[in-house]
């Protein structure tokens, strides 16, 4: 049987309308540096970004009466409210058939390694109260009769504590966020580019100051840039992923994040070498995950060569047609590439199967009036043929229906009016798609309350490096969500908005807009065009989801080489518009750098294959099988235990970029929280002054 959903209700959940934002309060004074003349606007605390994570720091501190704003890129422009987040992954409450407790969920959010024990605990007790908070503001979550949340197994997930609204789960998060902040009337100012942190003092003094952004509506003879300066004592950086870092990306295209931004004010980045990668289709069309449903349909995945030969390439790496689909279906909650996975046969064969395949040329495809082909010599695909795990799966699904499309229609509707929004039909032409660049795990170093190791700097979301190595889906939205209420309680709690003497920041905001004035030139220097061209190509093709020691140590030589240019020559402009970009350039190359200086040193110690990468080495444990023998160019290290327990840091010391690591912090769950003992510490607000700081 085929549930039929009316079309209105498909179209509220596939199209989400954005709320429209208010007037901008005017600036509150004029700063002249140098010639420039420069707007000046006041807050206690100025969030950059206004995806998910943003919104609910800003939501959070509104209510808590601190004076906050909100400045961003592009207003609902980025990944949360435009990518495939798709899912938010939650504690389920000790239901019988799908136990639970918040020990077990911790575990479950650190099981990669490189995750600190405190982080995950505190994101397991806080998921409840961030769903229960989203509900209240009007997100639709799925529910039974009896009120409980519909849930589902997700990737790097054993138990089952996915939920969904449909593929645009985290665009309603962001949208039922920006209803509350603009009923909350926090002040938002868009089309404002965040592109220098202002600080004042030295060594430990070193403190926020402000933050230098451009401003299109800004420019005047006066100020030809479109200069703005929000000066305040507090940020929090919540501009997302570095979705411009690679060139093979299915994050929405302009998504620089603020790694770059970061590094240039002496903060701490961790876990920088953890990514995701998976299957999707290419941010030249429409950037969208194929996970879930999608695969778990079990469509007829080819390829297609320049003469237009269609290859069922898949068959040459598994044993059966029975294989094959099943590990097709297991890339619905296996969604994200992992070396292991390339072994028995596993799912990810399906990915490097799928990257060879683009390597070589070929455009990959997915077709969902087709059930897969069968392996030669095998008998055809049947659904009665599947291993065990996707019988049971599709038979409690009632995914019973002859073809892909018929089990897509009635396991997801949404999925298909989705591509239909963007021209295209999957319900009647195949889908392009590819192994794409899709999340970081990691970001700025942050403690339990969202610090990083600048005072008076915070980062929620993606900008903050607090996943570890692998994580279940849907999860970095629960830490966005967790992390933006604990960084608002911290700066309200801690007396942390300063409401009396307003920061110092002529000084900073001069030597700002000097570098400015040096750094951009009209002639004889890269152009930002070419410096994009070269780090997306640096990144898909050396620091994918295959390395080798050799190409990451010679694309961070390369890129060390770009920086040392762009240093000495500054970037190129050729009008005002062109100059936020020039700068997200100079900073995506700097992020860059940091990014395969790490991954250079991991390698360099031992490092092993872990999340999302395989290092590729001839003296590797681990080797790829298919039926028609080992993929020797694919040996590949085993990930090494001992690693899971360390992250490693960076940070810029002038032109270079230091490494260092450290041990996870502990948590001890026998120490349990007494009432008589700490509750004077919640009254007087002592458990704010707990807890290490990002840079211990």
């Amino acid at each position: 049987m085929t549930i039929n959903v009316p079309q209105d209700i498909l179209d509220a959940l596939t199209d989400v309308k954005m709320p429209k934002l208010a007037p901008e309060p005017p600036s509150d004074a004029v700063v002249e540096a140098g010639a420039v003349k420069i707007p000046v606007f006041r807050a206690d605390c100025v969030v950059v970004g206004s995806g998910a994570a943003g919104l609910r720091a800003a939501v959070e501190m509104k209510r808590r009466d601190v004076d906050v704003t909100i400045i961003s890129q592009s207003a609902w422009g980025g990944t949360s409210a435009c990518s495939g987040s798709d899912k938010q992954t939650l504690h389920t409450a000790n239901t019988a058939d799908q136990g639970d407790n918040f020990l077990a969920m911790a575990e479950s959010l650190r099981a990669g390694g490189a995750m600190d024990e405190d982080t995950a605990y505190i994101e397991a007790v806080g998921s409840q109260r961030a769903m229960g908070s989203l509900q209240f503001m009007g997100l639709p979550l799925p529910q039974a009769e009896t009120g409980a949340i519909l849930r589902y197994q997700t990737d790097h997930d054993e138990v089952g504590r996915a939920t969904s609204c449909g593929p645009r789960t985290s665009r309603l998060m962001v949208k039922v966020l920006a209803e509350e902040a603009l009923r909350l009337e926090v002040p938002f100012y868009n089309q404002t580019t965040a592109i220098r942190i202002l600080t004042d003092g030295e060594g430990k003094g070193r403190k926020v100051c402000g933050i230098l952004t451009i401003r299109a509506r800004e420019r005047s003879e006066t100020n030809p840039f479109g200069l703005a300066v929000f000066q305040c004592p507090l940020i929090v950086l919540a501009a997302g992923g570095p979705g411009e870092l690679y060139r093979d990306s299915v994050f929405p295209n302009g998504c620089f994040g603020s790694l770059g931004l970061a590094l240039e004010a002496g903060v701490d980045l961790v876990n920088i070498t953890e990514s995701q990668f998976g299957i999707g289709t290419r941010r030249e069309g429409f950037p969208w995950n194929l996970s879930g449903t999608y695969v778990q349909t079990m469509p007829y995945i080819y390829s297609v060569d320049v003469e237009g030969k269609e290859h069922n390439f898949l068959a040459k790496y598994y044993r059966t047609t029975q294989e094959l689909a099943s590990n097709v279906f297991r890339k619905g909650y296996q969604w994200p590439f992992h070396a292991t996975r390339m072994l028995d046969f596993g799912s990810s064969l399906v990915d490097l199967a799928i990257h060879r395949e683009t390597s070589a040329g070929r455009t990959v495809y997915m077709n969902f009036n087709r059930n897969p082909e069968p392996v030669d010599g095998d008998l055809p695909f049947s659904l009665d043929r599947l291993d065990e795990d996707v019988t049971h799966y599709l038979r409690r699904a009632g995914a019973n229906q002859d073809m892909p499309i018929d089990r897509l229609r009635h396991m997801n509707p949404l999925a298909i009016e989705l591509y239909r929004r963007y021209k295209i039909d999957i319900a009647v032409e195949p889908l392009e798609f590819a192994v794409n660049n899709q999340h970081m795990n990691g970001g700025v170093a942050v403690d339990i309350w969202g610090r990083s190791s600048l005072p008076g700097c915070y980062a929620v979301g993606e900008a903050a490096g607090t996943h570890g190595v692998t994580r279940p889906g849907g999860s970095a939205l629960n830490a966005g969500q967790v992390f933006g209420t604990r960084v608002a309680e911290h700066i309200a709690g801690s007396a942390e908005a300063t409401r009396g003497a307003e920061p110092a920041f002529e000084a900073p905001l001069r030597d700002a807009v000097d570098w400015l004035n040096g750094f951009l030139r009209t002639e004889g220097a890269p152009d930002p065009d070419i410096v994009r061209e070269s780090v997306q190509a640096r990144m898909s093709d050396k620091a994918g989801i295959l390395c080798t020691p050799g190409d990451v140590a010679e694309a961070l030589a390369e890129a060390q080489a770009l920086n040392a240019e762009i240093r000495g020559a500054g970037m190129a402009y050729h009008r005002a518009a062109e100059v936020p970009r020039a700068i997200q350039w100079q900073q995506m190359a700097l992020a860059s750098e940091a990014v395969l200086a790490a991954l250079d040193h991991f390698i360099r110690n031992g490092g092993g294959s872990r999340g999302a990468r395989a290092i590729c080495d001839p003296d590797g444990e681990c080797l790829p099988d298919t039926p028609q023998g080992v993929l020797e160019q694919y040996r590949f290290r085993r990930e090494r235990e001992s690693h899971k327990s360390n992250q490693i840091h960076v940070r810029l010391d002038g032109e270079e970029i230091r490494i260092s690591e450290r041990e996870n912090r502990r948590f001890d769950p026998s120490q349990k929280p007494a009432f008589e003992r700490d509750w004077p510490d919640w009254l007087t607000g002592q458990i704010y002054e707990k807890g290490p700081a990002g840079n211990d």
